[in-house]
């Protein structure tokens, strides 16, 4: 049975290395016969969260006016969603992490979603990168019933196309099949 997958990237750079593995999954994802979108966060308005409370408790929808609330209904609406990021620091991307922050509004209807985790960094030990799946995972801590399904670590990719012929690559694309 066909999935609706969402992919969102936080690269903010178009054709980082984060963002071809997105690619990859994506060619998977669709090679197996799912549906899939791809949301490039950089080219969307998405600002902070600022603690109003205004979405507190499912009272209101969140009052700020940009892309959040869109690409937030597609996270609800999707069966699969795979998030990925640059390492900085051993911590997401800004752009990740104000997305994730901004779920606060609907994050209750994220319900029985499967998970993929797509990471780069010109570290090359993926356990290193472990601390930066605990960042996710406490997106879906907050969740009900989320399945983690898998995690890319695209280690060892500083500048942009280093990830280019490393196994990152086909375990991206088989990812992408498996769903």
């Amino acid at each position: 049975m066909a999935k609706k997958v969402l992919i969102l990237s936080s690269s903010p750079r178009r054709g980082g290395n984060s963002d071809r593995l997105c690619d990859r999954f994506m060619a998977g994802a669709q090679q197996a016969g799912h549906e899939v979108e791809k949301i490039f966060l950089k080219d969307r308005r998405i600002g902070y969260c600022t603690g109003c409370g205004a979405c507190y408790g499912g009272a209101g929808p969140c009052p700020q006016k940009d892309d959040a609330a869109g690409v937030i209904g597609k996270m609800v609406e999707a069966d699969v969603i795979v998030m990925a990021t640059p390492v900085y620091f051993y911590t997401l991307s800004a752009q990740m992490k104000t997305l994730i922050d901004r779920c606060c509004a609907r994050y209750l209807e994220m319900k029985g979603k499967e998970f993929y985790f797509i990471l780069t960094a010109a570290e090359e030990s993926a356990p290193m990168m472990e601390r930066t799946v605990e960042c996710f995972r406490g997106l879906l801590d907050c969740l009900e019933d989320p399945r983690e399904k898998g995690v890319v670590y695209g280690v060892g990719a500083w500048r942009a196309g280093d990830i280019e012929g490393m196994p990152a690559m086909d375990e991206a694309y088989a990812m992408g099949r498996g769903v």
